[in-house]
């Protein structure tokens, strides 16, 4: 059980892990795969299960027929890491995590918002 909604683990392919994210296209399954993996992170990949169906209606009842067909959603995946001491949020705040060319990830870069991270010096270590 997590400690908090930050912190959760879950039984992919019979193996406890730390939930990195769910819900997760294939392009940012490969990145955080090829990232996490060149952090010495073993990385597994699972089809996320499919959305929960609509509550049953009233018995005697007839459920709404839909107008339209249901849109086909895209699949989506859950990426964890085996080591269940892992928490995205702190390696990314920690400053834990590196990229391939050996510079510090940034929250920017795990957002996948820029192509390079920008590791800047923290305010709390600039020497003015």
């Amino acid at each position: 059980m997590a400690i908090n909604k930050n912190h959760e683990f879950e039984e992919l392919d019979g193996i406890k892990c730390a939930i990195v994210e769910k819900n997760v296209l294939p392009g940012r399954v490969d990145f955080l795969k090829e990232l996490l993996s060149f952090n010495h992170f073993t990385v597994i990949v699972q089809p996320s299960p499919p959305p929960k169906p609509a509550p049953a209606a009233v018995a005697g009842t007839e459920p709404p027929q839909p107008a339209e067909p249901l849109p086909v959603l895209p699949e989506t995946f859950t990426v964890g890491v085996t080591n269940v001491m892992f928490n995205a949020t702190n390696a990314v705040f920690g400053r834990l995590l590196k990229t391939p060319d050996g510079h510090v990830v940034t929250l920017a870069y795990w957002k996948q918002e820029e192509n390079i991270s920008h590791d800047e010096i923290p305010y709390y270590e600039k020497k003015d």
